[in-house]
């Protein structure tokens, strides 16, 4: 490979060439004036250029690729940090940079951009349309008419599970941004705008031609379960040229979403965004979002988290079909393999996060007001904690953030807050 200019050195360089022309102009001004030491402009310039070029020779360049200390606090179980050397990259105990540097977004996230029409149903209902209850199944334009209109009195809300997610961020008080996809009709502009109003950058140009903006039949049944019928429409039509390097770049911590995994363009998307965080020094997470995703994408799925993703997030049901058990300490030395970091949450039993190094830090849920609706609980949940460790929060208080953003969304209908988290943190003191 060839030499990349070393741009500190350039900036000495830059720096001495201003000051001899000041020097130069001085020397000049003199002789003209008859006063002071007569020095030859040429003379000048020469010495100066010399000693530019020998302090550049001084100044050592960057680490081409070093590894980053991701993630810091006193506390030992909450430093993350990805194992370069486990990867099959650099050395872990060169020098390490600090993700939290610099970084002006706290979360970006890359999801399905779909508007959600909830309602109330009953299992019966859930049998006559073929939907699997708690679930989530992608049907198509048809389908999703016929659901629709079957569907009771709905609530219609901009959502998708990353995106819920941001929007937490943005309630925490925190500063997300998303790549999404909508289509140039009159429900993509009601997302953009619905997702701009609580400060999120939201700058994905729409789909011009192909389907509508994508939505998500959301049934909920009296036990509080939701079972997702989902047309993607041009939610699955982000791709590698949805890519903001810069947004990246800013971000300490970019967000995936599973159920965007499995179509092949957004699958790119995610790889190319992967790069350049990894480049950038940032952090990469992924929600695995379903446990049929890890059934059917398994096998590209399985190398992708391992290659490239620094914190995990999943359920249960999903956490059991990743690592082929259900027994917590199968799954914690699994999980030690693959990520620096694992969240897995058990409903109303609370969560469990797994560092690389140090014991399980067990998680208590937040007992909510009324349970309602479990809609976008995991997505609030992931909100929390991500915030909290983008601002460098121990375990701990980043998962309690976590749980008191699940308690709060699924104490009414609809996956996002609606009371300030911001204030409900400071209320239970984690702020």
């Amino acid at each position: 490979r060839g030499k990349r200019p070393d741009k500190q050195a350039q900036a000495v360089s830059s720096d001495h060439q201003r000051h001899s022309r000041s020097a130069t102009h001085n020397a000049v001004s003199c002789k003209m004036r008859g006063g002071g030491a007569r020095l030859r402009p040429s003379r000048l310039l020469s010495i100066s250029a010399r000693r530019a070029r020998a302090k550049s020779r001084r100044v050592k360049p960057a680490p081409r690729t070093p590894p980053l200390r991701l993630l810091h606090s006193p506390d030992t179980h909450s430093t993350l940090y990805r194992d370069y050397q486990h990867k099959g990259r650099n050395s872990a105990n060169d020098v390490m940079t600090d993700t939290i540097n610099a970084a002006d977004i706290d979360i970006l996230g890359f999801g399905n951009a779909i508007i959600d029409v909830l309602a109330s149903a009953d299992d019966a209902f859930l049998a006559e349309h073929n939907i699997a209850k708690g679930g989530m199944m992608l049907i198509d334009e048809p389908e999703a008419a016929a659901i629709y209109g079957a569907m009771a009195s709905s609530v219609e809300i901009s959502g998708g599970s990353v995106a819920n997610s941001i929007a937490c961020v943005a309630s925490f008080g925190g500063k997300g941004a998303f790549t999404g996809k909508v289509a140039a009709d009159l429900l993509g502009e009601t997302y953009r705008n619905d997702l701009r109003s609580l400060g999120v950058v939201f700058d994905t140009a729409p789909l011009a031609d192909g389907p509508g903006t994508g939505r998500c039949l959301i049934n909920v049944t009296p036990d509080a379960q939701r079972s997702m019928s989902t047309f993607l429409g041009a939610a699955g039509y982000v791709g590698p040229l949805d890519v903001d390097n810069d947004l990246i770049e800013r971000a300490a911590i970019t967000f995936f979403e599973g159920y965007l995994f499995e179509p092949a363009e957004p699958r790119k998307a995610f790889e190319a965004a992967s790069a350049v965080a990894r480049q950038a020094g940032r952090q990469v997470a992924m929600t695995l979002s379903d446990s049929g995703v890890v059934d059917r994408q398994f096998d590209a799925l399985k190398p992708f988290i391992e290659n490239n993703i620094d914190i995990l997030l999943a359920n249960d049901a999903e956490a059991a079909a990743l690592f082929g058990s259900s027994e917590t300490s199968d799954i914690a030395d699994k999980a030690r393999e693959m990520c620096a970091l694992t969240a897995i949450t058990h409903s109303e039993k609370g969560s469990v996060l797994i560092p690389r190094d140090g014991a399980p830090v067990i998680i208590d849920a937040v007992k909510p007001a009324q349970l309602i609706d479990t809609t976008g609980a995991g997505d609030a949940y992931a909100a929390g904690l991500l915030w909290g460790l983008s601002n460098g929060f121990p375990l701990e208080r980043a998962g309690a953030l976590g749980s008191l953003a699940a308690a709060e969304v699924i104490s009414h209908f609809g996956a996002r807050p609606e009371e300030p988290l911001k204030d409900l943190a400071k209320k239970a003191g984690l702020l």
